[in-house]
């Protein structure tokens, strides 16, 4: 949770200054239009950062861990399931 907080901070500002040189580059009139551009941007690239870094750190759902587990021969393919 610290990882993916930290990180997609620092990327809202990266992104906010890239976008705003972008924006100056090519002659956009400063504005509100353009500041909530350069926040609407800047968020999503956020949000971008945020999801990569859970999904890389997330641990294996627990389908993903069974199959793995019947892949190294721990568990049988087909296990009797007993219900009510």
């Amino acid at each position: 949770m610290w990882l993916d907080l930290i990180l997609s901070t620092i990327a809202f500002f990266v992104a906010s200054f890239w976008v705003r040189r972008f924006f100056d580059d090519q002659g956009f009139p400063h504005g509100m239009a353009r500041s909530a551009m350069v926040l609407v941007i800047a968020t999503a690239a956020s949000f971008a950062v945020s999801a990569m870094v859970s999904w890389l750190v997330a641990e294996p759902s627990a389908d993903q861990q069974m199959m793995k587990m019947v892949g190294q021969g721990v568990l049988p393919h087909s296990q009797p399931v007993n219900r009510p």
